[in-house]
């Protein structure tokens, strides 16, 4: 199996809630094409209803196995990246957890419950390294159906020496 991997930074939003539960919502907003000099959870703007932060840096992986994931992304009109906040009990109470371009993945990020997963739109320069990526490494896989054993009726049949509807230990 053959890897690219390189650090992605991530944005996050935190918009202010008017809830009795919550206080803020928090949101994965955009990804970076690399990892600016800023310490994590550096200010980038903020507004009485939302604040905007760099959250941090995380590891993007593309496998060679995944192409044809990676594939169907880029050709999918919007091609996105997955990004994962999981709550932490310290402050700010989350962290950047996982970025993935593969969509399968993606969507199992959302199995875990209580992870923050939403994708985002991938910047031009990870979309041109994706392209690369499965350009040269893409083996495409003819769908071979599995093929069923066929059922042997008599399987079910019933058994000598043994009163229909009687079941006991061998």
């Amino acid at each position: 199996m053959i890897k690219d991997v390189f650090e992605v930074g991530v944005i996050v939003v935190r918009r202010r809630l008017t809830s009795p539960w919550a206080d803020y919502a928090w949101l994965p907003e955009a990804v970076l094409a690399g990892v600016p000099s800023a310490e994590p959870w550096t200010v980038l703007e903020e507004a009485a209803s939302a604040t905007r932060f760099y959250a941090g840096a995380l590891r993007l992986e593309f496998c060679s196995t995944e192409t044809g994931f990676y594939r169907e992304n880029l050709r999918s009109g919007r091609p996105s990246l997955w990004v994962s906040l999981r709550r932490t009990g310290r402050p700010p109470g989350v962290v950047p957890h996982r970025v993935t371009a593969d969509p399968a993945e993606g969507e199992a990020l959302t199995e875990v419950g209580s992870d923050i997963v939403e994708a985002v739109p991938m910047p031009s320069a990870i979309r041109d390294r994706l392209a690369a990526f499965v350009e040269a490494h893409h083996v495409e896989r003819p769908f071979v159906k599995r093929k069923r054993d066929r059922a042997d009726p008599e399987a079910l049949a019933k058994r000598p020496g043994r009163a229909a509807g009687v079941w006991s230990k061998p």
